[in-house]
């Protein structure tokens, strides 16, 4: 019977001896710490690489003053727009050596109180604080560096990375309008929304006169975008476009035309907002909407998080969304 033998670790020494350097040198090297040159760091680095070396995390920490942990706390249990915002988190702190240890708070004050405390406990680096809205919220109290990414601060102090939702929607008014529609209705969500407001005012500059009255505001539901249709078969007959606050009223519009025999796009294009697949691509037909570019907000955040980790500042930002075509405005 052969016995399969595990490979010893590599340490540390190992790497020193491969990258021709001591192991104080190549300890600094793998840390980022102390007055190398920048070509024996990296000839230590790729030495570490070689050679599979995993550095002890512990000593690590306690080297730097560091736990190289950052914690993600989010509102938003379903997940719909925390996952996009942390894999995109992730993919910036990864380059920094960062672990994220995310709290869904349920939007329960308790909860999120109690994970905060667990988290200063466990000495994260920083915070990052998410949502499902794009609704300011109050900041948290925690000593280290926190941004708030999609949800801001309603502190304008604070660092909060939020969403362009009034470019993304003039994106949408300037490709109806390409189309030559030119009696076209906004329907969206509650007002009390920020995300829905600004929607509506990104769309209604450009649309101008061209709209058949004032913005519909509602539910985000596909029973709302079905209303809407019967609303505006009374006070605009003739409306040759739709443009949605979101895709699940765009995905009800859709299906409330063609119950009421006019097709899309032929009669009437619609558009949404979001880029829900579940939604935008089950749609009949799949929407044209907007894209919110949610993993590189978290990016940026992420980015934003590391320089004020290391010392430096930062300032507010926000993202652009980006235009996608489909079949509900432009056809097969």
């Amino acid at each position: 019977m052969t016995i399969d033998r595990v490979a010893p670790p590599v340490r540390i020494s190992d790497v020193a001896a491969l990258a021709g350097v001591s192991i104080g040198t190549a300890s600094k090297a793998l840390n980022d710490t102390g007055q190398l040159r920048e070509s024996t760091r990296q000839r230590v680095k790729q030495a570490a690489e070689k050679l599979g070396f995993v550095g002890d995390a512990r000593a690590r920490a306690l080297s730097s003053g560091r736990t190289y942990t950052v914690g993600m706390i989010t509102t938003d249990s379903f997940g719909r727009f925390t996952i996009p915002v942390l894999l995109g988190a992730e993919d910036a702190l990864s380059a920094g050596q960062m672990a994220v240890l995310l709290c869904d708070t349920r939007d329960d004050h308790v909860r999120e109180a109690h994970y905060l405390r667990s988290l200063a406990a466990r000495g994260v680096d920083g915070v990052i604080v998410t949502g499902r809205s794009a609704d300011a919220r109050p900041p948290i109290d925690v000593p280290v560096p926190v941004v708030y990414a999609f949800t801001p601060s309603t502190d304008p102090a604070d660092v909060s990375i939020t969403l362009d939702d009034a470019a993304g929607a003039a994106m949408v008014a300037d490709h109806v309008l390409s189309l030559g529609r030119r009696r076209i209705a906004i329907v969206t969500g509650p007002e009390r929304h920020a995300s829905a407001v600004r929607r509506v005012e990104g769309a209604a500059r450009v649309l101008g006169e061209h709209l058949v009255g004032p913005a519909s505001y509602g539910e985000w539901s596909e029973r709302w975008g079905r209303q809407a249709v019967d609303l505006l078969a009374r006070t605009a007959p003739d409306v040759d476009a739709i443009v949605a606050g979101s895709d699940q009223i765009a995905r009800g519009v859709c299906d409330r035309l063609r119950e009421t025999g006019r097709s899309v796009p032929g009669d009437v294009a619609v558009a949404g907002f979001d880029d829900w697949d579940v939604m935008a691509l089950a749609s009949r037909p799949p929407l044209t909407t907007v894209d919110l570019r949610l993993e590189e907000l978290g990016r940026v955040a992420g980015r934003t998080l590391l320089e004020l980790i290391d010392g430096g500042t930062a300032t507010s930002s926000t993202v652009t969304p980006s235009l996608v075509v489909r079949e509900s405005t432009v056809g097969a």
